[in-house]
This record gives structure tokens, sequence and C-alpha cells, in this order.
């Protein structure tokens, strides 16, 4: 997805309920993957044709199903049909760049958010958007593409962990968004250890490409604060809604502990904005420092040149008459004198700590 709003200009106008995906386009089949759990039970299939979704409805178990890919409109509609989900839902599941928000409808709880990972090989960060559609039994999360940070919560219920076998689809939204928050978390400690490290090095030795490096780092973190805080404001949203969808008594501690998190979040990041800039001034006054420097020596090597000027520009006039011309060692008294001006002249400087 891109980092920054992408929108065309037949978008222009178009009707919000329009099932059109306004991502990066793929040719990679949609992949719908499905767990479903209670205490007693596990299944965890991947589902090859779509009619097998008809298996999933109105369960006495939890069912998460999970939809990677969204350049599919006619499968996500079929998907609205089956669960009877307004197709305004859909709409926002497939506009990716839209902010992220949670809205309760009549038939179910919505909420996006943008999911943040790191590619541990090339250290890229990769955003895409995340929707999540809660009912009371089934819990479908809408994703761009395959891939997520969502291993964690599955092992958690392979493993078959007794708080969220126990829970409803509430407690497990309350799991997938605290792995995303989470990893904006570890991402941010990724970047805090770069910002370190360049930090030690500026202090040090400032080379030439720091002033890149810094603006690089600091791209990030604008990237990151950008995504972080709406989804604070929809971790905000989410632990104030009154909707039957969300249990109060099961997950109110938890929605605490997501805005303790998302804050934390926030203020790391603000934090490491606040380190970039300073360690750009830093830069910006160690090169003038050095350039500084570097006149100074100048100014101090010319002023002890102008007197050795002088008196060279003297004894080089056409003259005839010039009295020290006729001294049998008059060279070497000239030589005498300049070199007794400049080190005169160095030795005032070096008194005045000039350099």
């Amino acid at each position: 997805m891109a980092r920054f709003i992408a929108k065309s200009k037949s978008e222009i106008g178009e009707s919000p309920y329009e099932l059109r995906y306004r991502g990066r386009q793929t040719s990679e089949p949609v992949l719908m993957r499905v767990i479903d759990y209670n205490k007693n039970s596990l299944k965890e299939a991947t589902l090859k044709e779509f009619v097998e979704i008809n298996g999933y409805k109105n369960t006495e178990t939890v069912t998460w199903l999970n939809v990677d890919g969204l350049n599919d409109s006619d499968l996500v509609k079929q998907i609205g049909e089956v669960f009877k989900l307004d197709r305004m839902i859909l709409s926002d599941a497939m506009n990716v760049s839209s902010r992220a928000k949670v809205q309760e409808y009549e038939e179910c709880l919505y909420a996006s958010v943008k999911m943040i990972q790191l590619n541990e090989d090339t250290k890229e960060i990769n955003i895409e958007n995340l929707s999540l559609v809660i009912l009371n039994r089934l819990l479908i999360s809408f994703q761009e593409r395959k891939g997520d940070v969502f291993e964690p919560v599955r092992e958690r219920i392979r493993k078959q962990k007794p708080k969220i076998i126990s829970s409803k689809t509430d407690y497990l939204a309350f799991a997938l968004l605290d792995v995303v928050i989470d990893n904006y978390i570890y991402i941010l400690s990724v970047l805090g250890e770069q910002i370190e490290n360049l930090e030690d090095e500026l202090i040090e030795d400032p080379s030439r490409d720091m002033l890149e490096r810094i603006s690089d780092l600091k791209r990030e973190i604008s990237f990151m604060r950008r995504n972080i805080g709406p989804a604070r404001e929809m971790i905000l949203a989410m632990s104030k809604i009154d909707s039957e969808f969300i249990d109060d008594d099961n997950t109110s501690v938890h929605w605490r502990e997501l805005q303790d998190n998302i804050t934390l979040a926030i203020e790391t990041v603000d934090g490491y904005r606040d380190m970039l800039t300073d360690m750009m001034n830093i830069y910006h006054t160690t090169v003038s420092t050095k350039l500084n420097d570097v006149m100074k020596f100048l100014t101090v090597f010319s002023v002890v040149f102008i007197p050795i000027t002088f008196i060279a520009g003297i004894y080089g006039t056409n003259f005839e008459y010039i009295p020290e011309l006729r001294y049998e060692n008059g060279y070497f008294v000239m030589w005498g004198i300049i070199l007794l001006v400049a080190g005169g002249m160095i030795t005032y400087f070096k008194m005045k700590k000039w350099f």
C-alpha cells in the first residue's frame, strides 16, 4: 500500500457503496482461512470453495474468518450476502486508504486500523489496511494481501489457552489489535536502536551522509506517527462504545491495556521525532563550527602574510637606490625580519587562543 493517499480522478463523486478495491492490484487469488473453536473443539482450515463458508453460519463455536486479498470484489460481495453485512461495511473494507475508525451497525461492529510490519531481511516497513467485522460468534478480518502479524494469536488458539478459547469474538478482536499495537512498539524499538547508534556516530565523527540518514529516519518516524495517531483514536472509541458485541465485564480491562500500549507508542514516536530534530540541529551546528574553524585558520594565515607581503613588496620595487640592497647580508636580514614578524604574530594569536 502506498504511504500517501492514492485517489484517482475517476473515484471523485463515486458512490460510497461502490465495491471497488482501491489498493495495488494483484493477480494472486484471495485466500480464505478459518479457525473455528471453543473449549472442547478446534478446527482450522483453508477454504478452497466459497460454498464452504456456509458451514460456519450460526454456529455455537467462535469462528474467525481471515480473508487475505481484496482484489476480488465479487467474492467480498458474496461474503457480505452470506453473513448479511451492510454494503457500507464491505465498501469501507475495500477502501484501503480510509482512516482508522470504529463504527457500530445493526448487525455487527466494524473497526479498521493500519497493520504495519517490518521485513526482517530488508528492514523495509510495510503497511496494509486491516478491517475487523465483529459479530457475536463470528469475526471476519479483511487484509490486503497474504502475510500478517497474527501467528501468535493463532498459536494461542491452537494451544487452547483458557482465556481466548473461553471468550467470544470481542476478546479475539482485542487479541488481534493487541498484536498490531505490539508490532508498532517493536518497530519503534528497532528504529530507536538505529537512532541511538546514529546519535553516537554524530557525537564522535559526523560524516557527510549523516544528514541523509537522519532525514530517512525522520521520514520513517513521521510515517509511524501518521498511522499510530488515528489508531489511538480508534482504540479510545472502542473502549467507550456501548455495543452488544462488546462484553464490558470481560474485556474492559483489556481495552484499557490497549490504551496504555498505544499511548506508549505515541509518546515513544514523539520522543524519537524530537531526538531526530535535535540531532539535525546538532549536525548543522557541528558543520557550521567546522566551517568556522576553517575560515578562522584561513583568516589567521592571511593576516600573518600581510606584513610579509608588505616587506617583500618594498624590496621588490624598481628604485635604483635602496640602502639595504648594498648590504652583504641584506637577503638574510630580510628573511630574519619576515620570520620574526610571522613568529610574533603566530605567538600572539596562540596567546589569544584564536587557533
